[in-house]
């Protein structure tokens, strides 16, 4: 890599984190603001504090059992270190995240894609299927993916196996021209499967190199649902063994606890191997990622900040507690 490129990184790296601290402003203002009033007149973390920052991390929709995981790792250093001032409290509160977060699934690539992308040893697609309710941004995130994989120079194949809405259709056809992608589809109302068969197939034969299935985003009943993703899965097997490489939930974190039942359902009804956390600028409840990572132990894949491509991150997990739990403005 050449000086000028180290430079050109060097600056979209900073682009990327004034977006994250952007996106995530509301979060930290509102964690900073309730923390300040919690230990206020105060000299030390006492229980009275650790009570305090119990409710400020729930109502940041952490969810309880993470929560409770902070409270008590913060516990333990007090009773450790006998005495701990409330002016080294966000410290803290930022080390004992980052090291429950360390504990759980790792999302890490070499790539700056946030996965490898590679097609397989027989020279198949890499295959990702996405999976969703409907209006968390699933096919935006499909949408802003591909842009950034024909960015990187990878031939992208999209199939819009979510049949049962034509403005699904619609929108990820907008999708695929902006971003330079090839859009595979049928008629509303189709056999999704039948569109997961005939992408995988055209994707196979032009030897594209990354292949993306948007499905429905329905939370209906979950054996239906469970059938419908276990017969695209099976259908895409006789095209390309092993596929699809990787399933990827959708969640919208602005939705808060609603994010965790999605995550409940969807795991019931298939293996999800990633998540991708939309609409957290905006909101208050940006530790519903902390919260989901740590309880599913599924390891999170980008995260939405904006509504620029470039606003889909790789989720990067110190990056992303330094910008929530930043310097602690008293």
């Amino acid at each position: 890599m050449g000086i000028f490129d180290l430079f050109k990184k060097r600056d979209a790296d900073r682009e990327q984190q004034a977006s994250l601290e952007s996106g995530l402003e509301k979060s930290r203002e509102g964690i900073f603001s309730k923390l300040s009033r919690a230990v206020a007149g105060k000299s030390k973390v006492d229980d009275e504090v650790l009570d305090q920052l119990e409710e400020i991390l729930i109502t940041a929709d952490v969810g309880v059992d993470t929560t409770l995981r902070i409270i008590e790792r913060i516990e333990a250093r007090v009773a450790r270190d006998k005495y701990l001032g409330t002016e080294e409290l966000n410290t803290i509160l930022r080390e004992e995240v980052a090291a429950l977060l360390a504990a759980a699934p790792a999302a890490s690539s070499s790539s700056d894609l946030g996965m490898l992308f590679e097609r397989d040893a027989e020279g198949n697609p890499f295959v990702l299927m996405v999976v969703g309710v409907n209006g968390v941004g699933k096919t935006t995130t499909i949408g802003k993916l591909a842009a950034r994989l024909t960015a990187a120079g990878k031939s992208v194949f999209l199939g819009a196996a979510d049949t049962f809405r034509a403005a699904a259709i619609d929108q990820l056809e907008v999708w695929a021209q902006r971003a330079g992608a090839r859009l595979i589809k049928q008629q509303m109302g189709a056999d999704p499967a039948s569109v997961a068969f005939d992408t995988l197939s055209a994707a196979k034969a032009a030897g594209a190199d990354v292949v993306i299935i948007d499905t429905a985003g329905r939370l209906h009943n979950k054996i239906n649902l469970m059938n419908e993703l276990t017969k695209i899965r099976n259908v895409m097997q006789k095209v390309v063994p092993g596929a699809p490489h990787e399933v990827m939930l959708v969640l919208d974190g602005s939705t808060g606890q609603n994010a965790f039942e999605q995550a409940k359902q969807f795991s019931a009804a298939t293996q999800i191997s990633s998540l991708a956390i939309t609409k957290l600028d905006g909101t208050a409840k940006g530790g519903v990622v902390i919260g989901i990572s740590e309880q599913f132990r599924i390891p999170v894949r980008y995260i939405g900040v904006g509504e620029g491509i470039d606003d889909l991150q790789v989720f990067d997990r110190e990056r992303f507690v330094a910008s929530l739990f930043g310097e602690w403005r008293k």
